[in-house]
Protein backbone atom coordinates (compact mmCIF):
# COMPACT_ATOMS: atom_id res chain seq x y z
CA UNK A 1 0.00 0.00 0.00
CA UNK A 2 1.01 3.63 -0.35
CA UNK A 3 2.53 5.77 2.38
CA UNK A 4 0.91 8.01 4.93
CA UNK A 5 -1.19 10.98 3.81
CA UNK A 6 -0.29 14.65 3.86
CA UNK A 7 -1.39 16.64 6.92
CA UNK A 8 -2.41 20.13 5.82
CA UNK A 9 -3.26 23.60 6.97
CA UNK A 10 -4.32 26.32 4.53
CA UNK A 11 -2.98 29.86 4.36
CA UNK A 12 -5.00 32.79 3.03
CA UNK A 13 -4.94 32.61 -0.76
CA UNK A 14 -5.15 28.81 -0.78
CA UNK A 15 -1.50 27.93 -0.09
CA UNK A 16 -1.23 24.52 1.62
CA UNK A 17 1.17 24.15 4.53
CA UNK A 18 2.47 20.83 5.82
CA UNK A 19 1.69 20.32 9.49
CA UNK A 20 4.30 17.59 9.62
CA UNK A 21 7.12 19.86 8.40
CA UNK A 22 5.63 23.31 9.19
CA UNK A 23 6.51 24.49 5.69
CA UNK A 24 4.41 25.68 2.71
CA UNK A 25 4.23 23.55 -0.40
CA UNK A 26 5.09 26.52 -2.61
CA UNK A 27 5.84 30.23 -2.39
CA UNK A 28 3.30 32.40 -0.59
CA UNK A 29 4.03 35.03 -3.26
CA UNK A 30 3.36 33.06 -6.47
CA UNK A 31 3.87 29.32 -6.54
CA UNK A 32 3.66 29.00 -10.32
CA UNK A 33 6.20 31.77 -10.92
CA UNK A 34 8.48 30.09 -8.38
CA UNK A 35 8.22 26.75 -10.18
CA UNK A 36 9.02 28.36 -13.51
CA UNK A 37 12.01 30.23 -12.08
CA UNK A 38 13.52 27.48 -9.94
CA UNK A 39 12.69 24.21 -11.64
CA UNK A 40 12.10 25.06 -15.29
CA UNK A 41 14.61 27.87 -15.85
CA UNK A 42 16.92 26.28 -13.26
CA UNK A 43 17.17 23.24 -15.53
CA UNK A 44 17.32 25.31 -18.75
CA UNK A 45 13.81 24.25 -19.70
CA UNK A 46 12.03 24.29 -22.09
CA UNK A 47 15.17 24.90 -24.22
CA UNK A 48 16.53 21.39 -23.44
CA UNK A 49 13.31 19.54 -24.18
CA UNK A 50 13.61 16.81 -26.81
CA UNK A 51 11.57 13.67 -27.58
CA UNK A 52 11.75 11.23 -24.67
CA UNK A 53 12.94 13.84 -22.15
CA UNK A 54 12.65 12.55 -18.57
CA UNK A 55 12.19 14.73 -15.48
CA UNK A 56 12.50 13.21 -12.01
CA UNK A 57 11.51 14.88 -8.77
CA UNK A 58 11.87 14.57 -5.02
CA UNK A 59 8.63 15.78 -3.41
CA UNK A 60 5.51 15.63 -5.60
CA UNK A 61 3.31 17.68 -3.27
CA UNK A 62 0.48 19.44 -5.10
CA UNK A 63 1.66 18.36 -8.54
CA UNK A 64 2.30 21.99 -9.50
CA UNK A 65 5.81 21.28 -10.83
CA UNK A 66 4.56 18.43 -12.99
CA UNK A 67 1.72 20.43 -14.50
CA UNK A 68 3.90 23.51 -15.10
CA UNK A 69 6.41 21.28 -16.91
CA UNK A 70 3.61 19.65 -18.88
CA UNK A 71 2.27 23.04 -19.93
CA UNK A 72 5.75 24.10 -21.09
CA UNK A 73 6.14 20.78 -22.94
CA UNK A 74 2.86 21.20 -24.79
CA UNK A 75 3.64 24.80 -25.67
CA UNK A 76 7.05 23.74 -26.99
CA UNK A 77 5.37 21.31 -29.40
CA UNK A 78 7.78 18.42 -28.78
CA UNK A 79 6.67 15.15 -30.36
CA UNK A 80 5.62 12.35 -28.03
CA UNK A 81 4.97 12.49 -24.29
CA UNK A 82 6.99 14.06 -21.49
CA UNK A 83 8.25 11.44 -19.04
CA UNK A 84 8.01 12.41 -15.37
CA UNK A 85 8.82 10.39 -12.24
CA UNK A 86 8.27 11.76 -8.74
CA UNK A 87 8.99 10.34 -5.30
CA UNK A 88 6.51 11.26 -2.55
CA UNK A 89 6.16 9.94 1.01
CA UNK A 90 2.99 11.81 2.08
CA UNK A 91 0.60 12.23 -0.86
CA UNK A 92 -2.40 14.54 -0.91
CA UNK A 93 -5.78 13.34 -2.12
CA UNK A 94 -7.24 14.63 -5.37
CA UNK A 95 -9.56 17.12 -3.67
CA UNK A 96 -6.67 18.69 -1.76
CA UNK A 97 -4.60 18.94 -4.93
CA UNK A 98 -7.44 20.62 -6.80
CA UNK A 99 -7.88 23.13 -3.98
CA UNK A 100 -4.14 23.87 -3.93
CA UNK A 101 -4.08 24.41 -7.70
CA UNK A 102 -7.22 26.56 -7.78
CA UNK A 103 -5.21 29.85 -7.77
CA UNK A 104 -3.65 28.72 -11.08
CA UNK A 105 -6.60 28.11 -13.46
CA UNK A 106 -4.37 27.51 -16.48
CA UNK A 107 -2.64 24.72 -14.55
CA UNK A 108 -5.86 23.24 -13.18
CA UNK A 109 -7.24 23.10 -16.71
CA UNK A 110 -4.55 20.66 -17.89
CA UNK A 111 -4.40 18.77 -14.57
CA UNK A 112 -7.95 17.42 -14.83
CA UNK A 113 -7.30 14.06 -16.55
CA UNK A 114 -4.42 13.29 -14.19
CA UNK A 115 -6.42 14.19 -11.08
CA UNK A 116 -9.39 12.15 -12.30
CA UNK A 117 -7.09 9.10 -12.36
CA UNK A 118 -5.29 9.88 -9.09
CA UNK A 119 -5.27 7.04 -6.54
CA UNK A 120 -2.37 7.20 -4.04
CA UNK A 121 -3.32 3.91 -2.42
CA UNK A 122 -0.64 1.70 -3.98
CA UNK A 123 3.14 1.85 -4.09
CA UNK A 124 3.08 3.29 -7.61
CA UNK A 125 0.66 5.52 -9.52
CA UNK A 126 0.98 5.62 -13.32
CA UNK A 127 -0.77 7.95 -15.76
CA UNK A 128 -0.40 7.93 -19.54
CA UNK A 129 -1.78 10.32 -22.13
CA UNK A 130 -0.81 11.78 -25.50
CA UNK A 131 1.43 14.34 -23.80
CA UNK A 132 2.51 12.70 -20.54
CA UNK A 133 3.80 9.47 -19.04
CA UNK A 134 3.95 10.02 -15.28
CA UNK A 135 4.84 7.73 -12.41
CA UNK A 136 4.52 8.75 -8.77
CA UNK A 137 6.41 6.43 -6.42
CA UNK A 138 5.08 6.45 -2.86
CA UNK A 139 7.17 5.84 0.23
CA UNK A 140 10.54 6.89 1.63
CA UNK A 141 12.72 8.06 -1.29
CA UNK A 142 15.81 6.85 0.57
CA UNK A 143 14.52 3.35 -0.14
CA UNK A 144 12.55 3.78 -3.36
CA UNK A 145 14.96 5.93 -5.41
CA UNK A 146 17.95 3.54 -5.22
CA UNK A 147 15.62 0.80 -6.53
CA UNK A 148 14.39 2.91 -9.46
CA UNK A 149 15.45 1.65 -12.88
CA UNK A 150 15.16 5.01 -14.68
CA UNK A 151 17.58 7.79 -15.62
CA UNK A 152 16.63 11.47 -15.55
CA UNK A 153 17.62 14.32 -17.82
CA UNK A 154 16.61 16.86 -15.16
CA UNK A 155 15.81 16.76 -11.45
CA UNK A 156 13.39 18.94 -9.49
CA UNK A 157 14.69 18.75 -5.90
CA UNK A 158 11.63 20.03 -4.07
CA UNK A 159 11.53 18.48 -0.62
CA UNK A 160 10.60 20.68 2.31
CA UNK A 161 13.35 22.92 3.68
CA UNK A 162 16.53 21.02 4.67
CA UNK A 163 16.21 22.32 8.23
CA UNK A 164 12.75 20.74 8.53
CA UNK A 165 12.96 17.73 6.21
CA UNK A 166 16.65 16.72 6.30
CA UNK A 167 15.93 13.18 5.08
CA UNK A 168 15.38 14.38 1.49
CA UNK A 169 18.72 16.20 1.39
CA UNK A 170 21.11 13.67 2.89
CA UNK A 171 24.31 12.87 1.02
CA UNK A 172 23.37 9.20 0.30
CA UNK A 173 20.09 10.29 -1.33
CA UNK A 174 21.87 12.98 -3.37
CA UNK A 175 24.32 10.27 -4.43
CA UNK A 176 21.34 8.24 -5.67
CA UNK A 177 20.12 11.31 -7.56
CA UNK A 178 23.52 11.55 -9.23
CA UNK A 179 23.56 7.85 -10.08
CA UNK A 180 20.16 8.22 -11.77
CA UNK A 181 21.10 11.26 -13.87
CA UNK A 182 22.24 10.96 -17.47
CA UNK A 183 25.57 12.55 -18.46
CA UNK A 184 24.87 16.19 -19.17
CA UNK A 185 21.77 16.06 -17.00
CA UNK A 186 20.87 18.75 -14.48
CA UNK A 187 19.27 19.38 -11.12
CA UNK A 188 17.79 22.48 -9.53
CA UNK A 189 16.45 23.42 -6.11
CA UNK A 190 15.27 26.51 -4.28
CA UNK A 191 17.70 25.61 -1.45
CA UNK A 192 21.12 27.25 -1.29
CA UNK A 193 22.16 25.46 1.91
CA UNK A 194 25.85 24.63 1.98
CA UNK A 195 25.18 21.02 2.96
CA UNK A 196 22.93 20.57 -0.08
CA UNK A 197 25.53 22.02 -2.45
CA UNK A 198 28.27 19.84 -0.95
CA UNK A 199 26.12 16.72 -1.19
CA UNK A 200 25.45 17.42 -4.88
CA UNK A 201 29.14 18.00 -5.54
CA UNK A 202 29.95 14.69 -3.84
CA UNK A 203 27.31 13.07 -6.06
CA UNK A 204 29.25 14.13 -9.16
CA UNK A 205 27.55 17.40 -10.10
CA UNK A 206 29.12 20.73 -10.98
CA UNK A 207 27.24 23.08 -8.66
CA UNK A 208 26.55 26.81 -8.84
CA UNK A 209 24.50 29.33 -6.93
CA UNK A 210 21.96 31.34 -8.92
CA UNK A 211 19.53 34.14 -8.07
CA UNK A 212 16.60 32.78 -6.06
CA UNK A 213 12.90 33.48 -6.40
CA UNK A 214 11.20 36.32 -4.57
CA UNK A 215 12.71 36.94 -1.16
CA UNK A 216 15.20 34.09 -1.48
CA UNK A 217 18.58 35.52 -2.51
CA UNK A 218 19.99 32.31 -3.91
CA UNK A 219 19.05 28.89 -5.27
CA UNK A 220 21.17 25.98 -6.53
CA UNK A 221 21.74 24.70 -10.04
CA UNK A 222 23.76 21.58 -10.77
CA UNK A 223 24.98 19.79 -13.90
CA UNK A 224 26.45 16.33 -14.35
CA UNK A 225 29.46 16.40 -16.67
CA UNK A 226 28.85 14.94 -20.08
CA UNK A 227 27.59 15.79 -23.56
Amino acid sequence: MGGQRAELEWKAGGVPVSRRFDDPYFSLEDGLAETRHVFLAGNDLPARFRPGFHIAELGFGTGLNLFAALMAWREAGISGPLHFTSFEAYPMDAGEMKLALKPFPEILAIAGPFLDDWHPDQRLFRHESEYLVAEIVFGDARKTLPEWQGMADAWFLDGFAPSRNPELWEAPLMAAVGAHTRPGGTAATYSAAGAVRRALESAGFIVERAPGFGRKRHMTRARKPGP
